[in-house]
């Protein structure tokens, strides 16, 4: 039952790799590794994929499939509070630790939020450094970016007109 599978999917922003199993999501990262043929997925990675094709066409704001990430109560705390954070729109660090009520834990939030293993889906992409700096992705910053930029609508927003 606890059989782990993997599923790689294509995106506008690189490989992205679906780890659960038949009952949870337990990651959704990125990846730069070459294809690898993995065995047959469970429906619910099948899920999974298809939730993200939506995320990633527009369609989709929310995901609404189960998941188990292992960490520790305050991590799993921190988590709960990224998916507070509306679509479209970000909170700093500090905000995020004031939500908590622990402005004192601001770096451990910062760590945390790090340490999210399910990316997109438990949105840590939203939060931002103070004065709206991009800080820190594991997907590296310019994904980051592409994810908020397609939030807001704004990906075309540095074309112009000829």
């Amino acid at each position: 039952m606890n059989t782990q599978y993997h599923l790689r999917i294509d995106s506008p922003v690189g490989p992205v790799l679906i780890t659960g199993t038949a009952a949870y999501i337990n990651a959704v990262s990125f990846t730069d590794s070459p294809e690898e043929d993995f065995p047959q997925a469970p429906p619910l990675l099948l899920e999974c994929a298809q939730q993200l094709f939506e995320y990633f066409a527009g369609d989709r704001r929310e995901f609404d499939i189960p998941l188990q990430q292992t960490g520790t109560t305050f991590q799993q705390n921190v988590w709960e509070h990224l998916l507070d954070i509306p679509y479209g729109h970000t909170v700093t660090y500090m905000q995020l630790a004031r939500r908590m009520n622990n402005i004192k834990g601001i770096r451990a939030v910062g760590t945390s939020n790090g340490k999210n293993a399910l990316a997109i889906i438990v949105p840590c992409h939203r939060v931002i450094g103070s004065g709206g700096a991009l800080t820190g992705y594991a997907g590296g910053l310019w994904r980051k970016r592409w994810l908020l930029d397609h939030e807001r609508g704004d990906l075309f927003t540095g074309l112009r007109a000829v």
